[in-house]
């Protein structure tokens, strides 16, 4: 029984799906993946496994980012690690498929500890500065060792096997990417209900008051920048079993400005936000893919996408900073209320 939106117990109201209208979408959703997979070409296929990955790695950011006010610029290199780790374990002693995953996670999360220890210190953009440099360190690292890393020209990652299959297409990988993914995401949602998640928001809205209340300021910014390591690394064992490659360059600085682009876009300090940003970045450069086909460039289409896409990137951050900071995720609780309240809304 309700009185209003109040609930009669805490689990009630802390409940991840607190209504039928919820649980009835959440069913939708899931019976829609189960069933794209049958009904999908290989390109949208394709797109569904590198936008998961995305998703994954947007949902690492937001919770450092959106939910903990920390900034940071290094999400690339932390999927690198990732992608590195288990790519090494693979090469190197063929472990599963979900070790080497978890193994990148872990080795993310350790990079991810040390470059938030300065977060006490620094914050805004003397942090993104910092993590930045740790992304430049691992780019380093990744060129600079080629006994362990190949080098400039990398690793070849072998398919996945599970029970005996080859993961070699996107139509198999999609039911090892897509569920892990949705795990992280449930993760995630059920992280804020915990007081933990509590802490993270208390740090980002008043950090000092924060404090004054009890909560440890440094292990509080640790642990999100741990958390959002293990979400980029384990990002980044997927990426590396999806491309079957990786490379000093699979990980620059604009893959950092990417992340940081999707978790504007799709709303900062949001579920829904770090989806919808993942998927609409991931679809942008598909567009642009388009646009610059149908230009009369002849060989030079190439030349031409990549400093475009960098200006849209900058354009669409600076454009919903602008116009639309709580991002996509605001306008579509808009539209939801629009339609909840119709008839009736003045």
């Amino acid at each position: 029984m309700r009185i209003g939106s109040a609930k009669q117990s805490y689990a009630a109201d802390a409940a991840l799906f607190d209504s039928r209208t919820k649980k009835a979408w959440a069913l939708i959703g899931l019976l829609a993946l189960l069933a794209f997979p049958f009904v999908a070409s290989e390109y949208w296929l394709y797109l569904a496994c590198l936008v998961s990955i995305n998703v994954a790695s947007a949902m690492g950011l937001n919770i450092l980012t959106g939910y903990t006010g920390l900034v940071s610029l290094g999400q690339g290199a932390f999927m690198g690690l990732g992608a590195y780790t288990a790519t090494i374990l693979q090469l190197r002693w063929g472990t599963p498929l979900l070790l080497n995953l978890l193994c990148g996670g872990a080795v993310a999360t350790l990079a991810g500890v040390l470059v938030g220890l300065p977060s006490l210190r620094v914050k805004g953009l003397y942090l993104a500065i910092a993590t930045i440099a740790a992304g430049v360190l691992a780019h380093f690292l990744f060129s600079h060792l080629p006994a362990l890393t190949g080098g400039p020209s990398g690793l070849s990652v072998p398919p996945a096997r599970i029970f005996g299959v080859d993961l070699d297409t996107s139509a198999k990988l999609y039911w090892v990417i897509v569920p892990i993914t949705v795990l992280l995401l449930l993760g995630a949602a059920n992280l804020f209900r915990t007081r933990v998640g509590r802490a993270f928001i208390a740090v980002r809205d008043r950090d000092i008051s924060a404090e004054v209340l009890g909560i440890p300021l440094l292990r509080t910014k640790l642990l999100s920048f741990a958390i959002s390591s293990f979400y980029a690394g384990i990002a980044g064992g997927l990426f590396a079993y999806f491309f079957r490659a990786v490379t000093p360059e699979s990980f620059p600085l604009l893959m950092s400005i990417f992340f940081l682009a999707a978790v504007i876009v799709g709303g900062m300090g949001t579920i829904l936000g770090s989806v919808l940003g993942a998927v609409f970045m991931t679809l942008v450069p598909e567009l642009l893919k388009l646009v610059v086909g149908m230009l009369p460039l002849g060989g030079n289409a190439t030349l031409v996408l990549s400093p475009v896409r960098t200006i849209v990137f900058g354009a669409l951050i600076i454009g919903f900073l602008i116009f639309e900071p709580l991002g996509l995720a605001e306008i579509w609780r808009r539209v939801r209320r629009t339609f909840h309240l119709w008839p009736f809304r003045s």
